[in-house]
């Protein structure tokens, strides 16, 4: 007696969604757009801070190396 032949069973694959992604679906449900606008500009600036801060150290360090070269 021969066993019955074996059919593949179909596999469903969801992504998981990652954390950021997941986040920024709550806050689309729990905020109004105006709020979430607001959030992500005020996330700008303050990357655009953390930039020109960066800016400045490095002037004032390439700006004290030539003060020092100097006679």
């Amino acid at each position: 007696m021969q066993a019955a032949p074996v059919r593949p069973t179909a596999v469903r694959a969801t992504a998981i969604p990652s954390f950021t992604t997941a986040l920024r679906a709550v806050e689309s449900l729990l905020l109004s757009s105006g709020q979430r606008t607001a959030r992500r500009n005020a996330w700008t600036s303050v990357l655009e801070d953390r930039r020109r801060a960066k800016d400045r150290i490095e002037t004032e360090r390439v700006l004290g190396q030539s003060v020092v070269g100097r006679p």
